[in-house]
């Protein structure tokens, strides 16, 4: 993290609760200022009672600084706390919604339970850095006004404290760079316990049934040592530097009253004087408040830089272009996508005439869900381009680019809310019987019926399998309509039956969207109007199943090396042909890349 990104999340965090802060920084300032004058009337008003003379005045005086001090003391724990609460809140809206525009790509750079660690804990702190700042000024003009007060009272005060100055100065230097460190590395830590966490949550099944809990546990915890040592590394660098600011502050202290007794003898020095120089001898050498500010802003500027890495990662950027008024025609021109180093998708050419429904196949690892992503413009190609009606989806405004494409997925997130809701997400104002077209469309209406409340049953409380939850989230896509749906593998948990009667409602022309469909079953890709074969990252070939089942290559794809009579796709791929010789095979001499790509 480099400092000038770190800079960059710090001024707008500040700048969200500049109010506050400029009143926090005005509060703490008085406060110092009453603290400044405190120590001059304590002084006055002694040498009048001393003298036998009328000190009411002063005395008043002095009372009425402490409750203002009270007071202002008071306004600055509540305003501290105000900012800390806003920027906080700020950081995690601005890092949640950014970790949302980048999608899969910040989950794979840091890892789910990193991330939840930064936006959770390290928002936290981050968000006490204005506070801090604020506080940090107040904190210096103590001491700074606690010198010029002893050089008004006798230079030779200031200039005996000053003596002493650069080892405080030193010390502070010493504690920020060395603090910075050991929280940077502390926070970095608490991060992969953190990720290590979230990922043994996820897989508690597979670990449940490995009976590798332990293991797990030990896994887990591992960096727990190398936390412990810079937690105490940590505390022992703010202990070393308070230890020595406690040794070297009263030395300094008593040296100045030293000084100032010897004023006193010579009649320098009033005995009033000599208390408000040793009152001011202990702001100026107040440290110890220092200290403290310094490491909470080194917590603060730690945390901030780990917040600010997250933002590294781009989000998508998006154009200004609505899409023309056209039938969905989908086209990747020369589409390369990499992961991990590796070409996922390598120069892929493909088009798909609107209207019609192509199956993508291969083997496992081929590219298929990548495409999906990149088809969809959840994800961008490091090469080439995606055209949806002839304009580029990098062109497209965000809102135009999700109205038009739909998606399902093999395990849909279904987030909270009702049934109803969690179909009609994303759009503006569903109306009930859309959501209830779009359920039966899915083959949901019948179980969602059965549930509590039917589609106001929240779906927390809606018992379900891996298959209903799969035709809820088909049902969701299928309400968002839109030129394209692409289905990545969301049919995988669906029973045969269901299965055929959903992916006979897609090709059957009762839909005006163009559909992509990524298929692992030999009869979902015999119903498609074509199949697209994407082999090693390329597209192998294109056309309909029937014709590419006689390629024993393609064939493999599904486990099968008979023909297709013997692997009993005959039936279905008859059943396909005689479903879309209705006017869409004639469609697909469109396609691009046929035979090996």
């Amino acid at each position: 993290m480099t400092p000038h990104a770190e800079h960059d999340l710090a001024a707008p965090a500040a700048r969200h609760s500049g109010a506050h802060c400029v009143a926090l920084f005005l509060v703490s300032t008085a406060a110092t200022g009453a603290g400044l004058l405190l120590p001059a009337a304590l002084g006055r008003a002694l040498d009048l009672l001393l003298a036998e003379a009328a000190a009411t005045r002063w005395v008043l005086y002095c009372a009425g600084l402490v409750l203002v001090l009270a007071l202002l003391d008071a306004c600055q724990t509540v305003l501290s706390g105000t900012v800390d609460a806003r920027t906080t809140a700020w950081l995690r809206r601005r890092l949640t919604g950014h970790v949302l525009d980048v999608g899969p790509r910040a989950a794979a750079r840091f890892g789910p339970g990193d991330l939840v660690a930064r936006l959770v804990g390290n928002a936290a702190q981050a968000g006490t850095a204005p506070a801090a700042r604020a506080a940090l000024v107040a904190a210096l003009a103590g001491p700074v006004g606690g010198i010029v007060a002893l050089c008004l009272i006798d230079p030779w005060l200031a200039a005996v404290f000053l003596a002493g100055a650069p080892v405080l100065a030193l010390l502070l230097r010493t504690l920020s760079r060395n603090t910075s460190e050991c929280v940077t590395r502390y926070q970095e830590v608490q991060g992969r316990i953190a990720s290590a966490l979230a990922e043994a949550v996820g897989g508690h099944r597979t670990i449940a049934a490995a009976g590798t809990a332990d293991r797990e546990r030990a896994r887990i915890l591992r960096p727990l040592p190398e936390l412990s040592r810079s937690g105490h590394r940590m505390w022992r660098v703010q202990g070393r530097a308070a230890g020595q600011a406690v040794a070297v502050a009263p030395l300094l202290q008593l040296a100045v009253v030293a000084v100032a007794g010897v004023l006193l003898t010579r009649h320098r020095l009033s005995v009033g004087e000599v208390l408000a120089a040793w009152r001011y001898a202990v702001l100026a050498a107040g440290v110890g408040v220092l200290v403290g500010q310094l490491a909470g802003l080194a917590r603060a500027r730690a945390a901030t830089g780990r917040l600010g890495e997250v933002l590294t990662e781009p989000a998508p950027a998006y154009g200004p272009h609505r899409l023309p008024p056209g039938p969905g025609r989908l086209e990747l021109r020369g589409v390369t996508a990499r992961r991990g180093g590796r070409a996922v998708l390598d120069g892929v050419d493909l088009a798909v005439p609107g209207g019609t429904t192509l199956a993508v196949v291969g083997r496992s690892g081929a590219g298929k869900s990548l495409l999906a992503a990149v088809a969809g413009r959840l994800a961008d190609p490091d090469a080439g381009e995606v055209l949806l009606d002839g304009v580029p989806l990098r062109e497209l405004s965000h809102d135009e680019l999700r109205r038009a494409v739909g998606h399902a997925f093999d395990r849909p997130a279904l987030l909270t809310g009702t049934v109803a809701e969690t179909i009609g997400l994303g759009l503006t104002s569903p109306s009930p019987a859309r959501i209830r077209e779009a359920a039966r469309t899915a083959r949901a209406d019948d179980f969602v019926r059965r549930l509590p409340h039917g589609y106001e049953t929240l779906c927390a409380d809606a018992p379900r399998s891996g298959g209903e939850s799969q035709r809820l989230g088909l049902a969701r896509a299928f309400a968002h309509g839109g030129r394209l749906l692409i289905l990545d593998d969301a049919l995988s948990s669906l029973d045969t039956v269901t299965e055929a009667h959903i992916t006979q409602a897609l090709v059957s022309g009762g839909s005006d969207s163009t559909r992509l469909l990524i298929a692992h079953r030999a009869a979902t890709a015999a119903r498609a109007d074509a199949v697209a074969w994407l082999d090693g990252g390329r597209v192998r070939a294109v056309g309909r199943h029937e014709e590419l089942w006689r390629d024993a290559g393609y064939r493999a794809v599904f486990g099968e090396s008979g023909e297709s009579g013997e692997s009993g796709e005959s039936g279905e791929s008859g059943e396909s042909g005689e479903s879309g010789e209705s006017g869409e095979s004639g469609k697909f001499h469109a396609f691009a890349e046929e035979g090996p790509s």
